[in-house]
């Protein structure tokens, strides 16, 4: 099989769908070396195509130029793709983030990750709600199948968006394998640029409402208020939208110099951060998956987190679940954790474990039956 994946996401500052798209392409190359895997990019992005230094390419993986004529990112779509997916001879083309060529006839998969976008529309940019539902039900439906991350995201798109339950297929994805724990001294470099405590507590993701740290800092105020804890509160992520809340609440405080925004950071400095960090706090108001949980749990923090139903999937029991929106609660979970070493040691190691049950080499072999089953399914009409 001749197979593309959307590379549109590893042309910027990579978060979770590029480490996704990245990720998953490596390791279908890696496991299924008789078939050719593409990440394709449109000519007007090529040049700002970023394929990690450290990590070598398979053979059958590669990043060819897309010659073929294309604008702005909807000419793409609707023209350049899919005429690219028949020149190319694709068999298949995966969408990796929510979108599919809009006509051809190469069959194709697509992933959506979450529907944040329809489910919390008050946490994003009302442009992007409105493209999000006039563009998502009709990308389900042309793809041939459908990837979510977690089972909670699969009922939600059939529910949601009106798609057969059969047509819809879970698939876990996985922390990166450069998350483990390190040892204190490889951590004090990060430590010492930031001015950090010996004990802090972390989050990690792009600063956005539905990330709810708006509770998260609420939580860590009433802390400071009502007991003699005064951990670090360290925020790592690039600034996103919809932020003024979050700021006007931040400079009311008195714990306001407590906080330290770190910005966008490299993976080495993220790994340090996880390993030396006493809790690791990810109170989303929803996710479709959570892979920082299990980075975190990977580089052995203990873990406080959201029991929305996928954040529960992907944490198991090996995280404390808290409420997102009772921040009191959110406070109580901090709290134990700083306080009591033994229940600390028992969330990291169960946190180890828990991510040690995922890997890309999973999500690739899963991946790749169900391109067999659509590329089959195809072939079989068309005889």
């Amino acid at each position: 099989m001749r197979i593309g994946l959307d590379g549109l996401s590893l042309t910027q500052q990579k978060t979770g769908v590029g480490h996704y798209t990245f990720e998953l392409a490596h390791a279908l190359a890696s496991i299924a070396p008789a078939e050719e895997f593409q990440l394709v990019v449109p000519p007007f992005a090529a040049a700002k195509l970023q394929i990690p230094r450290t990590r070598t390419m398979p053979a059958n993986l590669q990043a060819p130029h897309a010659r073929v004529t294309a604008f702005s990112g909807r000419d793409w779509w609707a023209f350049g793709l899919p005429r690219y997916c028949k020149r190319a001879s694709l068999d298949l083309f995966h969408g990796t983030n929510f979108t599919v060529p809009f006509w051809g006839k190469c069959p194709s998969v697509v992933t959506i990750h979450d529907l944040s976008l329809l489910l919390f529309p008050e946490t994003h940019e009302e442009h992007l709600v409105r493209r999000a539902r006039r563009n998502l039900p009709l990308m389900a439906r042309r793809a041939a199948a459908v990837i979510t991350p977690s089972e909670a995201v699969k009922r939600e798109v059939s529910e949601n968006l009106k798609i057969a339950a059969e047509r819809v297929v879970a698939i876990p994805e996985a922390a990166r394998a450069y998350f483990r724990r390190v040892s204190a001294p490889d951590t004090v470099a990060i430590r010492q640029r930031f001015a950090l405590d010996d004990e802090f507590i972390l989050f990690v993701g792009t600063i956005e409402p539905r990330k709810n740290l708006l509770n998260l800092l609420r939580a860590v105020n009433e802390l400071y208020t009502t007991t003699s804890l005064r951990p670090q509160l360290v925020i790592a992520g690039s600034e996103g939208w919809l932020t003024g809340d979050l700021k006007s609440y931040l400079a009311s405080i008195q714990m306001r110099e407590r906080v330290v925004f770190t910005g966008y950071l490299a993976d080495e400095d993220l790994r340090a951060l996880y390993s030396a960090c006493q809790v690791f706090v990810y109170p989303s108001l929803y996710e479709g998956f959570g892979l920082p949980l299990l980075e975190a749990m990977a580089c052995g923090a203990p873990v406080v987190t959201s029991n929305a139903p996928s954040m529960v999937e992907t944490a198991g029991t090996a995280a404390r679940l808290i409420s997102p929106t009772n921040f009191s609660e959110l406070a109580e979970g901090i709290a134990c954790l700083l306080q009591d070493s033994d229940e600390r040691q028992h969330r990291s190691a169960a946190g180890m474990e828990r991510a040690k049950k995922f890997s890309w080499e999973k999500t690739a072999s899963a991946t790749l039956e169900l391109y067999r089953e659509v590329v089959s399914r195809r072939q079989s009409r068309s005889a």
